[in-house]
């Protein structure tokens, strides 16, 4: 049985004004993963991941690249609830 993992991520640098919100909507749904992305006023990309552990690991892997443009100083996730009601990615505004 393939154990669920539900993270809160925030992350930052240069990561918006960067497509790295349509990335990353990209990169989850290619992984099976479901949850959102936003911009925050800080500058930071806040992202909410809900799936397999190894998906929602590979995720956080590749969310210290991000798209071309970026540039990550910083990924912190944090164990969150399950949002009810989630379907698919969504990039939020």
């Amino acid at each position: 049985m393939t154990q669920t993992a539900i993270k809160q991520v925030r992350v930052t640098g240069r990561v918006q004004g960067v497509a790295f919100r349509a990335w990353t909507r990209a990169e989850a749904a290619r992984l099976g993963l479901t949850g959102w992305v936003m911009n925050r006023g800080d500058g930071a990309v806040l992202a909410h991941l809900e799936g397999p552990r190894e998906a929602v690991e590979a995720m956080l892997t590749l969310m210290w690249q991000g798209p071309g443009a970026a540039r990550v100083q910083d990924v912190q996730a944090e164990d969150v609830a399950a949002e009810p009601g989630l379907s698919g990615f969504t990039i939020r505004h």
